[in-house]
């Protein structure tokens, strides 16, 4: 557990969990792709939680049923400890936590979103994959290399809505409160979480949230991307980058702004 704290922190500081992609780690990501987070965190008095994944390959467990599921224990629930001590030892509001991640770092915000939606207010992915879409027979939490699932990764897993939703439900049983709000980064040209992927994760929050598709808008934030907006834009939001490969540069204001910090 790294975490940068600002130099005027809000008293009661929102927390924003930066998670790295496969073969990261939390120093790597500080700087991965020239990120602000914390040069933003010092202007706006919010915690950076950079978990760093413990596994020898610095991939996150998404596979295994305990890290799916709410207080399974694996690589989830540490980081949900992380923000816990965060609150208790630093002043974050547990009103006001966030999750943002890359890569193997986009799936577990997602996993995050589904097994913990009592902790997170809202998350972001960037090339992920849909919460259990990366689930292997047989994982368990803790293995040196965790799990990988070449059908979810090639974009070959493929599930309704409803189907979606009902799967990342069953990670919290007997949950009926709220949902976080929901953002998703592809590239169309992305070769290691394939870009069907994208797809399959609007399907899934869109269900979970209960908003539906409203509107495309070309050349949001910026040229070559297309943002999707369902209902009123302020649950759930997709942003296709034409020809962008897997690494889709970070977009913190536009999180910040969704997020409302």
């Amino acid at each position: 557990m790294y975490v940068y704290l600002p130099e005027k922190k809000q008293d009661k500081a929102p927390i924003v969990v930066a998670i790295h992609y496969c073969g990261g780690s939390a120093t790597a990501y500080f700087t991965f792709n020239n990120n602000k987070y914390a040069t933003l965190a010092d202007t706006k008095g919010y915690i950076v939680i950079y978990p760093s994944a413990p596994s020898s390959g610095g991939c996150w467990d998404v596979a295994s049923k305990q890290s799916l599921t709410h207080n399974g224990g694996g690589d989830s629930q540490t980081i949900v400890n992380m923000v816990k001590y965060a609150v208790d030892t630093y002043g974050g509001d547990p009103d006001r936590v966030f999750a943002t991640g890359t890569s193997s770092g986009a799936m577990m915000a997602n996993v995050l979103a589904g097994a913990y939606p009592d902790v997170f207010k809202g998350v972001t992915a960037y090339s992920g994959v849909a919460d259990g879409c990366f689930y292997v027979s047989g994982a368990t939490a803790g293995m040196s290399s965790p799990g990988w699932n070449n059908a979810c990764a090639n974009g070959q897993s493929s599930k309704t809505a409803q189907a979606w939703g009902d799967l990342a439900r069953s990670y919290y049983p007997g949950y009926t409160g709220s949902y976080p709000k929901v953002m998703i980064w592809h590239g169309t040209a992305d070769t290691t979480l394939r870009y069907p992927n994208y797809a399959e994760m609007l399907k899934q929050w869109s269900n979970v949230l209960a908003v539906d598709f409203s509107k495309n808008v070309s050349n949001t934030p910026e040229a070559k991307y297309t943002e999707s907006v369902y209902g009123d834009g302020t649950k759930l939001l997709g942003f296709s980058a034409q020809g962008v490969g897997h690494n889709v540069p970070i977009h913190e204001q536009v999180e910040l702004d969704f997020w409302g910090i």
